[in-house]
């Protein structure tokens, strides 16, 4: 429940006492981009507050933009710009192809299915599928590669009118999509009307766990309401007679996990193991998350303080990545053009614009050859291994990238 667009009770089970823990100021949005006739003009910004909840154990932000400010005025995400994320989506697909054993009468659901990054996988195979997402732009890509696409919101009601048509699914992906819900329960009780009984919702969510342990502060911004631990997830989704089945633990985006939702219950060893390691290490207590806090502020500290050296030193400095979670980096730590002469990112739909809040031009990775700044501050670091691949020439002579996380590093 939310008053104003504050939250006044926990998104899942409705707990009232909600326990703040990391208050990371008043933000722009992360993936409002601002076009160069614009720059002038006011720009929206809410609070970003992060709290527990001590009754369900989930972690969340407190304040609620409405979804079509965020998602659906000329939304930036594409998610086919990442070559990792391609090969991430396509080797899910093809392992769930042969253990569900899918083929031309089967069919495959996708919430938040963006440019139809994934779904164009099931597509070449000859495996009907629907893709459902409310920002336009991506949309109209999926469409164009032969992903059938509505362009709107998944609700419990649109999954009830599909369910009504005969169209539940065998299989309901949804990556990176639970936690930008404002209404959490309803999106899971859609999952499950929408899933025919012996379907499987495959989802991906970052990991909390992994969020708190490698200090990744950046991931948290307007988009992302909710933080997802194995013990919250379960709790969740018991609540609307689903179970959490199966995980996997996966390194993409920082550190995610792969869940495996169905009607039945059939609970494997991996998710009994993952549900008593947190109980083990606390992370269904407020005591893991109170001290996260100081941690961010001494992150800031190093980084902004090894920035300045380096300025200070006559060195050029640029970034790479656009992403959201380089704006909440950007933006907390308090790194503008005085710093940063510029942003490069390889999404084309990004380019020519500005960064929200600090307003650093975001130009193509071209530009890392043709001025070749001494170091370049790596805001996309859950990429960098396919970002350091890249940018091999750009390394070769003599250009070096600032790795601001999991630990601050120069390579």
């Amino acid at each position: 429940m939310t008053q104003n667009g504050e939250l006044v009770a926990c998104r899942s089970c409705g707990e009232r006492g909600l326990r703040l823990f990391l208050d990371l100021g008043v933000m722009p949005l992360a993936d409002r981009l601002i076009p160069p006739e614009h720059l002038g003009e006011p720009e929206p910004a809410f609070p970003l507050q992060v709290a527990f909840c001590p009754n369900c154990a989930l972690m969340q932000i407190l304040e609620t933009v409405p979804p079509e400010t965020l998602f659906c005025d000329k939304y930036p995400y594409y998610s086919s710009f990442s070559d990792a994320l391609l090969r991430h989506a396509r080797d899910n697909v093809t392992s769930l192809i042969a253990s569900r054993r899918l083929d031309a009468s089967s069919y495959v659901v996708e919430l938040a299915s963006n440019d139809g990054y994934l779904l164009k996988n099931y597509v070449d195979r000859g495996i009907p599928v629907l893709g459902i997402d409310p920002a336009e732009g991506p949309a109209k890509a999926a469409e164009n590669v032969g992903v059938k696409t509505l362009n709107t919101f998944f609700t419990a009601d649109l999954a009830r009118s599909l369910a009504a048509e005969g169209r539940q699914a065998d299989v309901v992906h949804g990556n990176n999509v639970l936690a930008h819900v404002a209404d959490t329960n309803g999106f899971v009780a859609g999952i499950g009307l929408l899933l025919k009984d012996s379907g499987v919702a495959v989802l991906e969510v970052p990991y909390v766990k992994d969020l708190i342990d490698h200090c990744e502060f950046d991931t948290i911004y307007h988009e992302h309401l909710c933080y997802f631990s194995v013990t919250a997830l379960d709790r969740l989704f018991r609540r609307h007679g689903l179970y959490l089945n199966d995980v996997e633990r996966l390194d993409i985006h920082g550190g995610s996990l792969r869940l495996y939702v169905e009607r039945t219950e059939r609970v494997t060893a991996r998710v009994h193991d993952l549900l008593h390691r947190e109980r083990q290490e606390n992370v269904d207590q407020f005591s893991f998350y109170e001290n996260f806090s100081r941690r961010v502020e001494a992150l800031r500290g190093d980084l902004l303080a090894l920035l300045r050296e380096l300025r200070q030193g006559g060195h050029r400095i640029a970034a790479y990545g656009a992403a959201a979670k380089g704006a909440t980096l950007i933006n907390y730590i308090g790194i503008g053009p005085d710093l940063i002469d510029f942003v490069v990112d390889r999404n084309v739909h990004k380019q020519g614009s500005y960064m929200p809040g600090k307003h650093i031009e975001i130009s193509s990775p071209e530009r890392l050859l043709t001025e070749t700044p001494d170091y370049t501050l790596l805001l996309s670091w859950n990429f960098a291994e396919e970002i350091l691949e890249q940018q091999a020439q750009y390394r070769e002579r003599g250009g070096r990238f600032i790795v601001p996380i999991p630990e601050l590093r120069i390579l």
